[in-house]
């Protein structure tokens, strides 16, 4: 009879260490010299970096992830460096690679730098749908923020858009 009563208790126990929430946070790199891959941040582009990790200081990001190019790392050195964080590197492509890293790290939240061809893809990939079908050249100011939460009934997944920084001027 104590067995019955004990079942809902360790039911319960049991969901709840199978349950986590995830916030990966995707943005491509913020604006570059020129169109080389060895390319680095602008001034403005240096000043949106700035403007990423004072947005996601207080996020908990334990993990940052950017492509092997300078302009991605550059964007994510500012958050990297006030978190005392190292920066993984990804490869750009296929987009696969980074989502299966980012679904197996269940629990902690992580920043995502890609490319304007890259970002909207890896929210796909993490099973959003964002309003955005194409990010422009002069774009460097989305914030896709991906939600993944795995529980005792399943995973449920979510995305909110934002911008942050200063607009570009044209």
């Amino acid at each position: 009879m104590r067995i019955y009563k004990l079942l809902p208790v360790l039911l319960l126990v049991l969901g709840l260490t199978g349950c986590s929430t995830s916030t990966v946070y995707i943005v491509r790199h913020a604006e570059k010299i020129n169109e080389a891959d060895s390319s680095g941040l602008t001034a403005v582009g240096l000043e949106r970096a700035q403007a990423l990790a004072d947005r996601l200081e207080d996020e908990r990001i334990s993990q940052i992830l950017t492509t092997p190019y300078r302009r991605t790392q550059e964007t994510a050195r500012p958050l990297s460096q006030r978190l005392n964080l190292p920066i993984d590197s990804y490869p750009a492509k296929p987009v696969g690679a980074v989502v299966e890293l980012i679904q197996q790290t269940k629990g902690k939240n992580s920043l995502v730098v890609g490319h304007s061809n890259t970002i909207l893809e890896i929210a796909q990939g993490l099973g959003t749908k964002p309003t955005k079908t194409k990010i422009e050249s002069g774009d460097h100011d989305n914030l896709l923020i991906v939600t993944i939460k795995n529980g005792i009934f399943g995973t449920s997944v979510s995305l909110q858009e934002e911008t942050y920084g200063k607009p570009t001027e044209p």
